[in-house]
């Protein structure tokens, strides 16, 4: 920087009193600036923000838990032949229902029909001779008492009869069993339920007890899901009930639900049957079993299911979903507004959902106000102007459309005006704008 001749042939105390006075009105220029800026800021700020806080209460609610299980047949009768034999007819179509007691093949009844003959008269013979010797007997008795007869004849004649007797015995038996073989040719479904694929046709030699099935009969109606719990739930459970944090929900069977492998629910509910009473060793896991009415065949043995199960009923605190975020670390956390009007951040144990609602284990304690609304214009430490509401009005603020947003269908017509408050309201909001779908940019380009 260069100075004027004037300026160089000025005194040194002259400068110094310029330079002066030069440093203060830059001083006072930057003050008032300072001082402006201050007040505007003072002016932007505005009243403290306004939030909407839910009170807890304590509700009595039924927990649940999903479990994955597989579908298994009620009963299952593998069709073998008792008796050997050619098949000479099949009495039933593939898939049909049977019932108990309804025949499903036809043996050769011939050789057993001869057996049956034949043991029939073996039995009239042996019935003869235990005649006969019973009149020997009668006639000996009094002659032995005259000493006509020796005692050793006697003797022998009451020997005879009751070999007879027993020959008789056996005889009834023969017949008896010949019977019941001639009856297991006619082969007969066991149980009530459908048919599956034969393995063996008309004409084909079969062997009693053969190891091949000739068919399977499954009952499907009611149907068993078994499902695997782990023995630490079943612990747990256990030490809720005895210390009465749970109670249980029903003194009957418990009912069970079905989620589908599609995601569906089954429209029937079940009862829960029975639970092992060993653990699996490889699992750690226990098998619980429940029955299902299948009356339409819409459950099949081996279908992979969810079921739903209640664990019992805890007075627990419920809280919005919209009051619970996450922090940096992956924890739930809420807001809420202390008795001094400060707001409060918690860490909390979230539990199941329950519809839109979170069961809170920790964190949180009744009469806690919950910020649900306007949460993300403060910060912990801020004293928001606080406006408490009901679930109720939740539930209905929440169903209501955004500021900016129109009904799906309500853009068409809106005009010049119209359309600029959509664009408005797709600039505020662009995730709203993303999910509006064709409708919704069809209505911005009519706009």
């Amino acid at each position: 920087m260069t100075s004027s001749p004037e300026e160089a042939r000025r005194p040194w105390p002259a400068r110094r009193h310029a330079l002066l006075s030069g440093l203060a009105l830059v001083a006072a220029l930057v003050t008032a600036g300072c001082e402006e800026k201050a007040n505007a800021e003072g002016k932007e700020q505005g009243p403290p923000p306004t939030v909407s806080v839910v009170s807890l209460r304590p509700e009595a609610v039924t927990l649940h838990t999903t479990l994955p299980g597989r579908t298994t047949a009620y009963e299952v009768a593998e069709i073998r032949p008792q008796v050997g034999g050619v098949i000479r007819e099949r009495k039933f179509r593939e898939g049909q229902q049977v019932k108990a007691g309804e025949p499903l093949f036809q043996i050769d009844p011939a050789p057993y029909r001869a057996a049956l003959a034949s043991a029939e008269a073996a039995l009239d013979k042996a019935q003869a001779t235990l005649g006969q010797a019973r009149v020997t007997v009668t006639r000996y008795r009094p002659l032995v008492q005259q000493n006509a007869v020796s005692r050793l004849d006697y003797d022998n004649a009451v020997a005879t009869q009751k070999q007879a007797e027993a020959d008789v015995a056996s005889a009834q038996a023969s017949v008896q069993t010949a019977r019941i073989n001639l009856g297991y040719t006619n082969i007969t479904s066991p149980i009530e339920g459908r048919t599956g694929r034969a393995t063996t046709t008309v004409g084909a030699l079969v062997t009693a007890d053969q190891t091949t099935s000739l068919m399977t009969v499954t009952r499907l109606d009611p149907i068993y899901v078994d499902v695997t719990q782990p023995a630490s739930t079943l612990l747990r459970l256990r030490r809720d009930m005895e210390s009465g944090r749970l109670r249980r929900a029903s003194d009957t069977a418990a009912e069970v639900r079905l989620l589908m492998e599609d995601g569906t629910e089954y429209a029937r509910p079940g009862q829960l049957q029975v639970s092992e009473v060993t653990v699996e060793p490889t699992t750690g896991a226990v098998t619980l079993r429940a029955a299902f009415p299948n009356p339409d065949g819409v459950l099949m043995p081996g279908m992979f299911v969810r079921a739903r199960l209640a664990e019992g009923v805890s007075d627990a605190l419920l809280v919005p979903q919209q009051a619970v975020t996450r922090n940096y670390r992956g924890q739930a956390v809420a807001k809420v507004v202390g008795a001094d009007g400060a707001v409060q951040e918690r860490v909390l144990d979230a539990g199941q959902a329950l519809g839109t609602r979170w069961v809170v284990n920790a964190g949180l304690q009744q009469d806690d106000k919950v910020i649900v609304q306007g949460g993300q214009n403060v910060q912990p430490g801020a004293k928001p102007q606080v406006e408490e509401i009901t679930l109720e009005e939740l539930d209905r603020r929440s169903r209501q459309p955004a500021p900016g947003q129109q009904p799906q269908g309500g853009g068409q017509g809106g005009g010049q005006g119209g359309g600029q408050e959509q664009e408005q309201g797709a600039a505020d909001q662009p995730q709203a704008q993303e999910g509006a779908g064709p409708q919704g940019q069809q209505a911005s380009r009519r706009g």
